[in-house]
């Protein structure tokens, strides 16, 4: 992995993982809609399934439109490989699987996408995996949390949906010293604004639902491996340093070196649990991906303007944008969110629970719905609905109480947005 690419980032996004075609010229990358692939003969086919030669031998494994967007993705993170999948919550689980054995535990931050805390502390307990959920505000928690048998630190550097921003290069210092990787979903922010390697980070996993695709139309995945992690050297990684009977008995660290993480993404975790990225669906997030530096420095332009009208509103108690001075995570989105503070934030409505709910049901020009990082402006209120599954005081602690709306800002004439957002608010007066 090169710390300086060749190309700068707005080049990579539009030309990394796509050549012309070889048989066609065709210049976008084609839609390669199969289940299977012809072998050579048998000596090529036996030569795939035993992971010595790379190609291709059924879609749920490797797939070309899906190859394409994994290598853009990891040029555009700066990490070795990536392994596509069918949504944010299936690279997570990719992850994990490749670490975890029954027994085991993991630190999260507390302040987590509501279906990332179902899934880490109900879904994951079936496995025998035990997470603890720590307060990422101060990053010692995850030292003062840690256990022997924890295996991984899993942040989101831009939580969702409360605007925090994470420390990234404290926390991973606490991971080094531990000897854990440390894992960090960089959906909201994309690494248009965060480049989560360079501050230590080991794994990176998206949704590619959200900005990486930008147009709401094409679910996905992505786990992103930085390739340095040494997976051999404690010992506590069996499923990548150890003999693997499936393929018998090779080693994955051994064999493949940084690209490790990357091959058992797809040689066990996609051909054993199956959640495979789409080729259309691959095709569409390659051709969102190209304008992703074009989109976000509206949505964030955008962003900034509707956070600073909020927070001068009467009917507004509070904004949580760390692109506000006001905001107590102002300079670490300086630090690490240098090009903005991205696009998703929430906002107290005054009035409470009914508040909050009026003001979704009043906008006209917003699409109130359970997406984010898409084109357009979207708003939903979390406490009844993304959240609706946790406790009251889960929902306080990740950010989504009952006054809080959350935004996505999308591209649309800010001077509309601050509009639609303005007669919505009036209109919650009444509930209030």
């Amino acid at each position: 992995m090169s710390d300086k690419p060749k190309y700068g980032f707005e080049t990579r996004s539009v030309h990394a993982g796509a050549a012309p075609d070889p048989t066609t010229g065709a210049r976008a990358v084609p839609i390669y809609q199969t289940t299977a692939y012809v072998f050579d003969d048998a000596d090529h086919a036996a030569s795939l399934f035993n992971l010595q030669t790379y190609g291709y031998i059924y879609s749920r494994l490797t797939n070309p439109t899906v190859a394409a967007l994994e290598e853009r993705v990891a040029s555009l993170e700066g990490g070795r490989g990536a392994t596509g999948c069918a949504s944010g919550h299936a690279a997570q689980m990719l992850a994990f699987f490749a670490l975890m054995e029954p027994g085991d535990e993991f630190l999260a931050a507390r302040q987590l996408y509501g279906g990332s805390i179902n899934q880490f502390g109900r879904t994951f307990a079936k496995f025998g995996w035990t997470v603890h959920f720590v307060d990422v505000d101060d990053p010692e928690n995850f030292r003062r949390a840690m256990t022997p048998k924890c295996k991984a630190i899993f942040v989101e550097s831009l939580a969702n949906p409360g605007g925090v921003v994470t420390d990234l290069e404290a926390i991973s210092a606490i991971a080094r010293e531990a000897g854990i990787p440390l894992i960090v979903d960089n959906t909201l922010a994309t690494p248009y604004l965060c480049q989560p390697f360079r501050w230590g980070a080991d794994i990176i996993v998206h949704s590619t639902t959200k900005f990486l695709s930008g147009h709401g139309n094409s679910m996905g995945g992505m786990m992103v491996d930085s390739g340095r992690f040494d997976w051999t050297k404690s010992g506590r990684y069996p499923s990548l340093s150890e003999p693997e009977p499936a393929y018998h008995g090779l080693r994955f660290h051994e064999t493949f070196g940084d690209l490790a993480l990357t091959v058992h993404g797809h040689a066990l975790g996609l051909r054993d649990l199956g959640a495979a990225m789409a080729p259309l669906n691959a095709f569409l997030t390659l051709t969102g991906s190209e304008t992703l530096a074009l989109r976000m420095e509206r949505h964030v332009a955008n962003a900034q303007k509707v956070a600073a009208f909020l927070e001068a509103h009467p009917r507004v108690s509070w904004v949580s944008y760390a692109g506000l001075k006001s905001s107590p995570y102002h300079a670490l989105a300086a630090k690490y969110l240098p090009r903005g503070a991205g696009s998703v934030f929430t906002f107290g409505v005054k009035g409470g629970y009914d508040a909050g709910v009026k003001v979704v049901e009043s906008c006209e020009l917003f699409s109130h719905l359970a997406n984010l990082g898409d084109t357009r402006s979207l708003i939903i209120h979390p406490a009844s609905t993304t959240h609706r599954q946790l406790s009251n005081e889960q929902r306080t602690a990740a950010g989504a109480g009952a006054d809080v709306v959350r935004l996505s800002i999308g591209i649309e004439s800010v001077d509309d947005i601050v509009a639609d957002l303005d007669q919505a608010l009036a209109k919650s007066a009444a509930a209030a």
